[in-house]
Order: structure tokens, then sequence, then C-alpha cells
């Protein structure tokens, strides 16, 4: 039997840690929204595509990257990847065959 080329478990070589947004109320009525630690897991980190956007502003660099990693149903879009000071926004996250084998997910690394 034949196994994709994202599915290969010693393609699985990086570290990421995935954190969750929480919403903390402040002294003035709003909210601060910081991420915390929810899991850590073994992906793969494939660079697709780079662009220059100006957000706020300001210019930013702005690299889409495909993650695949073994499934798990706690990933969606709102959540985020981190890879030491590397930080990827979720975008998008498909199980490709409907297996529940792997995830694949298209993330967003910003550079200001």
């Amino acid at each position: 039997m034949a196994r994709a080329a994202g599915a290969a478990i010693g393609r699985l070589r990086r570290r990421l840690t995935l954190e969750a947004p929480v919403s903390t109320p402040d002294e003035l009525g709003g909210v601060t929204q910081v991420f915390e630690v929810v899991a850590a897991f073994w992906a793969q980190v494939e660079w697709l595509a780079g662009a220059e956007q100006w957000r706020q502003g300001r210019p930013e660099q702005v690299g889409t990257h495909r993650v695949t990693l073994r499934w798990r149903g706690d990933l969606d879009g709102g959540k985020r990847l981190r890879d030491g000071d590397r930080i990827f926004d979720i975008r998008t996250v498909a199980d490709p065959d409907g297996s529940r084998r792997r995830l694949v997910c298209l993330a967003e690394e910003v550079k200001p």
C-alpha cells in the first residue's frame, strides 16, 4: 500500500505548540486577549508563498505555509501554532482524505 508523501511519520520533524486565545476582562470594561498553550506535537512545515502587506499603516512580510500533522480534533482557524519565536496563524484546517489520519493546515507567519 502506497502512502501519500505528506503522511510519512519521518517527515514530522518540527515540534510545534498549539495556542488558543483566552479573553480576560480588563479594568476599563474591555477585554484583553492572550494565548495559552493547549498541546504540543510533531509536524511538517512547508513554505508555500510570501508577500508584503500593509497592516495598520505599516508593511509586514507574510509567509504562507502548509503544516501537516497527525489528526486531532481541536485545531481550527483562530488558534495559532508556535515554533520557538515563530508564530503561525491558522487560516484553514482540512482532513484531505477524510480518514482522520492527518490534518493539513494553511497558516500565515507574519513578520513586522
